[in-house]
């Protein structure tokens, strides 16, 4: 398999994590996402994934599966054990439901596409990316919070058994961290990356900070 990828990612952080939890390995091939300039928005990288996002993953027989869930969803499936998804259907729609919050509520505002339209097409400046950013991720981390404590059952997100809420939790936790947010204001959450940060397969896989 092969994992375009960009270190700073926290989509490809989701992906990362996965593998390492499976204990499978991937040729990774670095994609610069950052800049007018940036590998990910070039004709070469477009040929690979049309929507030029990382992370996409080429498998072993040449499919290449674009979206972290779809990646995810993949792994589990290919290799059932250890398992990424809860025993019933209700927990594995639940585990479902956050992913895709973090991914498409919280995330989907957040990348370097975004902030550069925004500074192309309404002259925002650095200053005001920042905003726009702190404002979706603080609603969004709030609204995670509050999903998490009204049907937390166990150490993690769902249950007593590291999974796919998790793994997109994870990386989204570390990089409000980053920005300044104390994850003290969301209990559960502050409790939940506390537990797997000291799992290597989280704490290993991090998104790594921009530099």
């Amino acid at each position: 398999m092969k994992l375009y990828q960009n270190e700073i990612s926290s989509a490809t952080s989701r992906v990362r994590i996965a593998l390492a939890l499976k204990g499978l390995t991937a040729e990774t091939l670095p994609v610069t996402i950052l800049g007018e300039d940036a590998e990910s928005r070039q004709a070469g990288y477009r040929s690979v994934n049309p929507q030029g996002l990382v992370p996409a993953l080429l498998t072993d027989s040449g499919v290449l599966i674009t979206q972290s869930l779809a990646i995810v969803e993949y792994l589990d499936e290919l290799h059932p054990e250890p398992p990424l998804l809860p025993d019933t259907t209700e927990g594995r729609a639940l585990a479902r439901s956050i992913a895709l919050a973090i991914a498409a509520e919280i995330h989907a505002l957040l990348p370097p596409r975004i902030g550069l339209h925004l500074k192309t097409a309404f002259q925002a400046d650095a200053d005001a990316i920042a905003a726009w950013s702190r404002h979706w991720v603080g609603e969004g981390m709030a609204a995670m919070e509050t999903m998490i404590a009204g049907r937390r059952q166990g150490a993690f997100a769902i249950g007593d058994r590291a999974g796919i809420a998790d793994i997109f939790l994870f990386p989204q936790a570390i990089s409000t961290r980053r920005m300044g947010f104390d994850l003290a204001l969301w209990p559960n959450i502050a409790e939940i990356v506390d537990r797997l940060e000291a799992i290597p397969a989280f704490q290993e896989n991090a998104p790594a900070p921009r530099r």
